[in-house]
């Protein structure tokens, strides 16, 4: 086979090259469903509702949340296919390799580094907004909001560096050094109290709610053969994706989950799924009951729907729950990238003694973890998150295409495959996944695409300077880890 064949050729079976030290088995299924929840939940509910109501009017912001859940089950259904039957870490760069060959399972993976890097960069810039808001209205003075105005030279001159975000992804990353038990277990606490506090903003904003202001005519929707709130609830659910970002998440914590046959694994990804889509349907209902779409604010508008009503001391109550959230999504989030490096790094494709080793006491990734957290704290403490989003949604869109691709690939290849789970009805929902997904790409703007191809074009730099040649499978860098005998 010829070097080029190679890197089309799928070079092992579902799973990709085994761990030889897996980490310890912690986490049930309602352990997983809690960090998909913890990893979805976040900025997104608490902030995009107000630009897709701008935009969309009442009717098309519920929605827009409808279609990009949608968009998510279709390709969480593959998902969980593919999580059953390769529950390894490493998401939908294992699930890449095994059906598409080591270049893609790299694009992709690389593609998973722009998602969760950037998604949690630009979480960390969002709870630092928030902190400093929380702060304001306790009374303790926030000079400059956290920021350290820094000259850089031409042509970038002064630019605001958030301090506080940077001091964030610090303390996020130190947590998950501890290990995934402990950092689970903070999860959960953060979980409930969003979730409390999401539960309150429906139950509570129910009360307030004024069915006239869903009459309210949608805005002018874009040109198109779309009907007009459904053109513009299609444009806003590209903005609302956002919030949806994360519960893929849970594949990449397939070696730590007690059960090893992947039904834990399609229980969290599905669960979180649907109980997300719930309570951001719920959420969408009330807040353009309370107000009218025309005066909601695009800034914070859950705390001020409240606020309008004659509740100004909701807005706490609220502050403390996106605190709670985006701080969840940061502990997932940053958990699964580690995670995804580590199954790079046992293919070889990453140097292993970087992104491969295990601290000796809490056996926690702890390499990768300090290094994703020193750069993910660079890009918050520099870039605006408004630059970041578009960025985290064009690789978060692409991936989900490609698992959904990959799993209808590895259904014609290799059929008599166990599979504990099935996606139901693959042949249409997983071309309808593609379909979505891609065409929520390309209402995207082409700055996104710019940025993407960029990234890409580093990504294979990197691949063909160094995973090519040390690539465990090809046999031409070290030996794979599975031939090596067991540590200690």
């Amino acid at each position: 086979m010829h070097w080029w064949q190679q890197l089309f050729a799928r070079q092992h079976p579902p799973g990709g090259t085994p761990n030889p030290n897996p980490p310890p088995r912690v986490l049930g299924a309602w352990g997983l469903t809690s960090m998909g929840i913890g990893a979805t939940i976040g900025a997104g509910i608490f902030v995009t509702a107000g630009p897709v109501a701008r935009e969309a009017g009442a009717g098309g912001v519920m929605l827009a949340f409808l279609i990009a859940g949608v968009a998510c089950a279709l390709a969480g259904l593959c998902y969980a296919e593919f999580a059953a039957l390769a529950p390894r870490g490493g998401s939908a760069y294992t699930y890449a390799y095994s059906t598409m060959g080591e270049l893609l399972a790299w694009v992709i993976g690389w593609d998973l580094v722009l998602e969760y890097l950037f998604a949690g960069s630009t979480v960390a810039v969002e709870l630092s907004a928030h902190l400093v808001e929380l702060l304001t209205l306790l009374g303790v003075p926030a000079p400059g909001g956290l920021k350290v105005h820094v000259a850089f030279p031409d042509p970038v001159g002064l630019v605001a560096v958030d301090v506080l975000a940077m001091a964030i992804m610090a303390v996020i990353t130190a947590i998950l050094v501890r290990g995934v038990e402990e950092s689970a277990r903070m999860n959960n606490v953060m979980v409930l109290v969003k979730v409390g506090v999401v539960l309150f903003v429906i139950g509570v904003g129910a009360w307030f709610v004024n069915a006239a202001n869903w009459a309210n005519p949608p805005p002018p929707a874009p040109q198109g053969w779309l009907p007009n709130t459904f053109a513009a609830a299609v444009a806003g659910a590209g903005i609302v994706f956002f919030s949806y970002i994360g519960f893929d998440a849970v594949s990449t914590h397939a070696e730590e989950t007690r059960e090893p046959q992947g039904r834990n694994l399609c229980f969290g990804i599905l669960v979180s799924l649907v109980i997300c889509t719930l309570l951001y349907f719920g959420v969408a209902v009330v807040l353009t009951g309370m107000i009218p779409w025309p005066d909601m604010p695009e800034q914070a508008p859950v705390a001020a729907a409240f606020r309008l009503v004659g509740m100004p001391w909701a807005e706490f109550l609220i502050l403390i729950g996106a605190i709670a959230g985006m701080t969840s999504v940061l502990i997932v989030t940053f958990s699964g990238q580690a995670r995804i490096f580590r199954s790079m790094a046992n293919d070889g494709l990453l140097p292993r003694n970087v992104f491969a080793a295990e601290h000796p006491r809490y056996r926690s990734p702890h390499r990768s973890l300090v290094l994703t957290g020193a750069v993910a704290a660079v890009v918050a403490g520099l870039v605006p998150s408004d630059e970041l989003l578009q960025m985290v949604s064009i690789g978060t869109l692409l991936a989900f295409a490609l698992v959904c691709a990959a799993v209808l690939i590895l259904r014609n290849t290799n059929p008599e495959f166990h599979r504990p789970f099935r996606c139901p009805a693959v042949y249409v929902v997983a071309p309808l996944g593609i379909a979505v997904n891609v065409y929520m790409m390309a209402n995207l703007k082409p700055d996104a695409w710019v940025r993407l191809g960029a990234w890409l074009a580093v990504g294979l730099v990197v691949y063909f300077a160094y995973g090519f040649w040390n690539s465990a499978v090809r046999g031409r860098g070290p030996a794979p880890e599975s031939a090596r005998p067991p540590r200690g």
